[in-house]
């Protein structure tokens, strides 16, 4: 169980051979890292299944390899043969998949071994990496604490309050199986990866940007960043986990941000005293060496009001129906969408 989706296993993976399960799509959501928040968002675990879904496909006929096998329609039981989107009359929840090896990531309390992860991960596992990519920098994109503009050839001394659009899209490097994401240079990356090769991962990730981007403009929305995981298949890199939801990246609509960053944006608005005690407990645990960094953390997170839950659900229902093109879900149209998540 993540916290958003159950993993289950249909044929555990071997030694030369990657095993089968599936996601099913829960309603839960996780913002700033905490885990399962108090509330559900009706209709999101569906919504991002069938985006989910959409992605994949399309990644398939651009010939970018995946672990996607496709998907199971909401009244399935999830066994058989599952099936392409098209194929289906209402919007799934679960995803078939191919399952690689997470080995354990040990640790001493100050350091993670990589080493005894990749001696026990063989041919056919997660690359403990995320691989992020980025086409713009909005407000509250983490790059503005890291970098300045300049290094990006930009006419500005500070970052401005407005979203910047970048020459080119660039790529980073990031932890995935430590208890806090952590941004690596690339010497550290190419360290972490294993016998999956830092250029190809690089190379993997733009071409998911451009299929990504070129289907948001197509659709009217903005791609403005976004992240992939990754298996190593015996030499193969397969686009792994979901890609190209409103949870992995993040999109805007006329100018309005409409994914995840909604609820974050409310969250630091709303509930200044749990962000700001969030931060701080990552940054205590960084400077103690626990990981556990919510166990440090004073502050819990205030449920969300009805009607902020419902503008979220319409957020990703409405978004899904108009990246797809099709209408899955009875949703208000976009335009709408948008002037409600301003209102809040």
């Amino acid at each position: 169980m993540t916290s958003v989706k159950e993993i289950h296993v249909d044929r555990e993976p071997r030694e030369g051979e990657l095993g089968a399960g599936t996601f099913y799509f829960t309603d839960d959501y996780s913002v700033f890292d905490w885990g399962q928040m108090p509330d559900r968002i009706p209709e999101k675990g569906a919504a991002l299944c069938t985006m989910g879904a959409a992605n994949f496909e399309l990644l398939d006929v651009n010939h970018i390899p995946t672990h996607y096998r496709g998907v199971y329609e909401t009244s399935d039981s999830g066994e058989g043969e599952p099936k392409e989107l098209g194929e289906c009359a209402s919007p799934p929840r679960t995803m078939a998949i191919e399952l690689a090896r997470v080995p354990d990531l040990p640790t001493d309390g100050e350091a993670y071994d990589y080493e005894a992860f990749h001696a026990a991960a063989g041919d056919g596992y997660v690359v403990p990496l995320e691989i992020v990519f980025r086409n713009t920098v909005p407000e509250g994109s983490s790059l503005r604490r890291r970098r300045s503009p300049a290094e990006f050839d930009l006419p500005y001394e500070t970052w401005p309050d407005e979203v910047v659009d970048l020459p080119e899209p660039i790529v980073e490097f990031s932890t995935k199986f430590e208890e806090q994401d952590r941004y690596l240079s690339r010497t550290e990356a190419e360290a972490i990866a294993g016998q999956a090769s830092l250029d190809r991962l690089e190379e993997l990730a733009l071409g998911v940007n451009t299929v990504v981007t070129m289907r948001a403009e197509q659709t009217g929305f903005t791609h403005e960043d976004g992240k992939i995981e990754v298996v190593y298949d015996d030499g193969t890199l397969k686009v792994a986990d979901v890609v190209g939801t409103f949870d992995e990246n993040r999109f805007s609509y006329q100018g309005q941000e409409l994914s995840k960053e909604v609820v974050r944006q409310y969250y630091r608005r709303t509930d200044p005293d749990w962000v700001d005690a969030v931060s701080a407990a990552k940054a205590e645990a960084r400077e103690q060496g626990v990981a556990d960094w919510r166990s440090l953390c004073e502050e819990s997170p205030d449920p969300l009001p009805a009607e902020v839950i419902e503008v979220v659900s319409d957020v990703y229902t409405a978004g899904t129906n108009t990246y797809t093109d099709f209408d899955w879900f009875d949703a208000p149209a976009l335009d709408e969408v948008v002037e409600a998540v301003e209102e809040l």
